[in-house]
């Protein structure tokens, strides 16, 4: 039976939480004779590709598995668009676990709307977690409480559906992007097509970073990516808006959404913690400026 829906899962060095991330799949309330997962393993030098083997004997689902040397994000989420056996993808990174009915809801969505080419997954709060990690976790919550669904902000593709042969009609990923950015340039191209975007349909956690120093770099990698699909896609992104002061004053606003859920105090750390990952984030797209990337390759 020729699967529905193929779960995508693009890992690299993701040992420490990939095993929740395969079980948030494999606990999932859709057919799993209608699921495939494609593993691609983008040069991992810890156990992350032993514990992908160490499944597929477990489960009832079809499972392909891909593994190279490293090549990036875009290369990676091209070699399962093009080995894709479901009418849609489902992205589940190496730091997310799905609700149990986070695939069903996502493809009946697809389903009765067949213009929607990307609908987006939605964070919800994890438990028990790091400073770090709980102030980045509430940042993205705060955002879904005060947007959800009717923002304009393209998704990532974190718990996000993707209908494939409107991805393949496109040229798939730009696997030339090193840092992040391929998940924004793709659904930015989707929308210039003239097909549907939207956020928000289905409930899914994500792991933050859970040290400033893990968090540095994460941003300092979005940025690296930034500059060249800032340049490649004109009027992607308003640099103005990504300024520190601009940055820290969203952190107020997202502070106080944020405590009228958690009635915390730790919620009015968040304007530091926005200010902390801008700084990061420009510190990225600088550094990505200076190396001339993104302008050689157009």
């Amino acid at each position: 039976m020729k699967p529905k829906v193929t779960i995508g899962v693009c890992v690299r060095n993701s040992a420490a939480t990939l095993r929740d991330a395969i079980e948030s799949i494999t606990s999932q309330d859709f057919p799993p004779e209608l699921i495939e997962m494609i593993f691609v393993d983008d040069g991992s030098t810890d156990k992350t590709l032993s514990i992908i083997e160490s499944y597929v004997p477990e489960v009832d689902m079809q499972v392909k598995i891909f593994h190279h040397e490293w090549k990036g994000l875009g290369y990676s989420r091209n070699v399962v668009v093009n080995n894709a056996s479901g009418d849609y993808i489902i992205w589940v990174d190496g730091d997310i676990t799905l609700s149990r009915s986070h695939v069903r809801k996502q493809v009946n969505f697809m389903e009765k709307n067949p213009k929607v080419v990307i609908a987006g997954g939605s964070f919800e709060l994890v438990p028990r977690q790091s400073l770090v990690a709980l102030l980045d976790n509430l940042g993205y919550v705060a955002y879904r409480l005060l947007y959800g669904e009717k923002s304009s902000n393209l998704p990532g593709t974190g718990g996000a559906i993707f209908r494939v042969e409107a991805i393949r009609q496109i040229g798939g990923f730009d696997d030339r992007i090193r840092g992040s950015g391929e998940d924004i340039d793709i659904a930015y191209r989707v929308k210039s097509a003239g097909w549907l975007v939207v956020r928000d349909k289905a409930l899914f956690y994500g792991r933050c970073k859970e040290t400033w120093n893990g968090l540095w770099k994460q941003y300092v990698w979005h940025g690296y990516g930034a500059h060249y699909v800032s340049h490649k896609n004109k009027g992607i992104m308003s640099l103005p808006k990504m300024s520190p002061p601009i940055m820290f004053f969203a952190g107020v606003m997202y502070g106080c959404a944020v405590y009228k859920l958690i009635k915390r105090k730790i919620a009015f750390f968040l304007p530091l913690h926005f200010v902390f990952k801008n700084i990061a984030w420009w510190f990225g797209f600088l550094k990505s400026h200076m190396e001339g990337y993104g302008h050689q390759l157009n």
